[in-house]
């Protein structure tokens, strides 16, 4: 079983109520014609683009392209540019709540192909681990998922320990993903937010994680970075300088170690375009904390997986545990929603 953390889909559940009562939300949902693909206007000014369309694919088609590429499994999670974290708190917890159970019933019903990581909003730390309990506990999710900055302010510069000692407590991992749904001035064209804006998105959330003693506060919170942990990997020598060199009481840097101590808390996709770097990855932060993930959904997804993962050239020993074990060991509630033997000690072909 080919299990694919990094993937996502919107549920029709979602549209189907925004269609009936999207201003109980903050929101208002722009169609340019009946049947033309959908866009979200939150009410506090956030206009995000129109939904890519397989991002909102019928469950049939989804099956097909995870059947193409050779997936069994998705770990799911929204698109970060609609998380709203604008939203005045009642509105952001009702707004989250519907996209979480929609994750929750489509799970529910596909137990085989599908589990979730919930959204939370992150209004205050106390409100996001109130949600994010409710999610786990109540409504299936292995993980969280949230955005690596809010209105431009870095994770790290936000109060929100009492979500990271929630997400510890509970004992599932939490996923950060990059976003930039109003592009800025210098990466509005060429393509790159995508290409840089994103990787460097999630660079600067993952620093400030560790530079604010996030992990040395909360040592047993586990983090999935997206598109291959970003810059960190090709940085982290940087990173490990700076931290015996910069005046630590200046940069406000409450980090007890150096950035690469705190690679023991992290898991990257492999989401990275190229064997080589691939490989350099694995090398980098071993194949125990690499996952497998597609991007699916987005014009950048890596529709071949597999095929990447085998051009790297890794031993058949650390394919297997890229493409199926250590999702397991990342997602511990991920053995609990898969049918007994699909997960466990299924090989994967090396043809």
């Amino acid at each position: 079983m080919a299990i694919d953390t990094h993937a996502h889909y919107v549920p029709a559940e979602v549209l189907h109520t925004l269609e009936e009562s999207a201003r109980d939300f903050g929101i208002a949902l722009h169609r340019e014609t009946p049947q033309a693909v959908p866009a979200l206007h939150f009410d506090y000014g956030l206009k995000v683009r129109p939904f890519f369309p397989k991002l909102i694919e019928t469950v049939e088609q989804r099956l097909s392209g995870m059947a193409e590429m050779g997936v069994t499994h998705q770990v799911l999670s929204q698109w970060t540019d609609i998380f709203g974290y604008g939203l005045p708190p009642s509105q952001a917890v009702a707004w989250h709540r519907l996209m979480n159970s929609a994750y929750q019933k489509l799970c529910a019903a596909y137990p085989e192909h599908f589990s979730f990581m919930a959204s939370v909003p992150l209004n205050s730390g106390e409100l996001a681990a109130a949600e994010a309990a409710h999610a786990v506990q109540a409504m299936g999710a292995v993980g969280i998922c949230v955005a690596a900055n809010v209105d431009e302010v870095n994770l790290g510069d936000i109060a929100l320990d009492p979500l990271w000692s929630k997400l510890q407590e509970l004992g599932v991992p939490l996923m950060i993903h990059p976003v930039q749904a109003v592009p800025g001035s210098r990466v509005n064209k060429y393509a790159l937010t995508q290409v840089v804006q994103y990787p460097y998105d999630t660079t600067l959330a993952i620093g400030s994680l560790i530079g604010s003693g996030v992990f040395d506060r909360f040592a047993g919170l586990n983090v999935l970075l997206s598109h291959g942990g970003g810059l960190l990997p090709f940085l982290i020598g940087r990173f490990d300088r700076l931290h015996s060199r910069m005046n630590k009481q200046q940069q406000h840097y409450a980090a007890e170690n150096e950035t690469s101590f705190y690679l023991k808390n992290l898991y990257f996709d492999t989401i990275v375009h190229s064997p080589r770097t691939l490989r350099f990855l694995a090398e980098t932060v071993s194949t125990d904390r690499i996952v497998l993930g597609t991007d699916y959904s987005f014009p950048p997804a890596d529709m071949a997986p597999l095929s990447t993962l085998q051009a790297s050239q890794l031993s058949d020993i650390d394919r297997g545990k890229i493409a199926n074990e250590n999702a397991l060991a990342l997602f511990p509630g991920l053995k609990t929603q898969l049918r007994k033997g699909d997960a466990i000690g299924s090989p994967i072909s090396h043809n």
